[in-house]
């Protein structure tokens, strides 16, 4: 017998997790790759939510757009193509 479970939402406001320090050690490429994939996957969460679903709809010029309304620096030509790999690949 199956049983649905209702959640009644929450009335805290949503809080961000805490940051944790970065390990120590790495080559300094890891730390550039590392914080290029968190800034292509917070502009590729923010174009998703904004109703780009298609790569081709995610041109340079929307993305850097994105990243000026949410209030990050705008993101290289690299960042930009791994901002269409994550949607492309998100399906």
């Amino acid at each position: 017998m199956a049983l649905a479970v209702i959640r009644t939402p929450s009335l805290e406001p949503w809080k961000p997790l805490q940051r944790k320090a970065l390990p120590a050690g790495r080559p300094r490429e890891w730390y550039v790759t590392h914080n290029r994939r968190l800034k292509a996957m917070r502009l590729a969460i923010a174009l998703l939510d904004a109703g780009v679903y298609v790569p081709s709809k995610a041109t340079n010029a929307s993305i850097r757009a994105t990243a000026q309304h949410i209030g990050i620096h705008p993101p290289s030509d690299t960042t930009c193509r791994m901002v269409r790999t994550f949607i492309r690949h998100g399906r």
